[in-house]
């Protein structure tokens, strides 16, 4: 198993923009953020005993070596913008757009 190596701490700047703040440990987060338990029930179990922090999102894991935190109103925006359904790309086939191409063609000959 990988070690956790990274602390991540995202919140959002004073223009709206995302933040990210990366510590070598939980002291970092600890410095501005009140402890206010530990992890027990994390399915990541290199998780289990981080820090839980009031005002923040976590811990969760961000692949194999990052733990992340976040500030409530990023967990929600990025949320939804996960959540949302992406449009579904259209695939055109190189004969379709031949054809497309023709169609236009004979619009603009007629």
């Amino acid at each position: 198993m990988a070690s956790k190596e990274t602390w991540r701490l995202v919140t959002r700047g004073p223009n709206g923009e995302i933040v990210i703040h990366d510590f070598d440990s939980p002291e970092g987060i600890l410095r501005t953020h009140l402890q206010i338990g530990a992890d027990d029930c994390s399915t990541d179990l290199e998780l289990r005993g981080a820090p839980v922090c009031r005002t923040l999102v976590g811990p969760m894991p961000e692949g194999r070596t990052i733990v992340r935190y976040e500030t409530p109103d990023v967990f929600e925006a990025l949320t939804k913008e996960w959540a949302t359904p992406k449009a579904p790309r259209r695939r055109v086939r190189k004969s379709d757009r031949a054809a497309q191409a023709d169609t236009a063609a004979d619009r603009t000959d007629g």
